[in-house]
């Protein structure tokens, strides 16, 4: 399985929207706790309108984002704290069926897992798809 993910730090929409294009992604799976962002047509709503005009579907599962401790660690540079709080995270059954919903989903056409950081490193979603579809070939994107 292939699966792509994408950060949206630092981007415009129009570039996020051509890095993923350009990988031939139909779908972006958003991993975000809270899907609002500061930065102007990255919450839930604009984001979904945005990617349905570029023929990209959208889903959102929620139990697959970091909770507000986690983010906080994130926030800090505290990593290990992030893996600590996030491992936990993903032991809940909303998180593990979303997970299993997640791979499901990437097996049925090209996906990317979304969230803001640029630098996957430093980003839950790396940590997700190690845990939920480990040998998965991950491509990252860059906007």
């Amino acid at each position: 399985m292939k699966i792509f993910t994408i950060g949206y730090e630092g981007a415009t929409v129009g570039e996020f929207l051509e890095a993923l294009t350009q990988a031939g992604v139909k779908r972006v799976i958003d991993v975000r706790a809270v899907p609002n962002s500061r930065r102007p047509g990255f919450s839930k709503t604009p984001l979904r309108n945005a990617l349905a005009d570029a023929g990209i579907d959208y889903v959102h599962l929620r139990a697959l984002g970091t909770p507000a401790d986690g983010r906080a660690a994130a926030r800090a540079g505290k990593q290990m704290e992030l893996e600590r709080i996030y491992a936990g995270q993903l032991e809940l059954p909303e998180a593990i069926a979303q997970g299993a919903q997640m791979a499901g989903l990437a097996q049925e056409e090209p996906s990317a897992v979304l969230c803001y950081e640029r630098d996957p490193a430093g980003c839950h979603r790396s940590l997700l798809l190690e845990a939920v579809t480990p040998g998965a070939e991950v491509v990252h994107l860059y906007a």
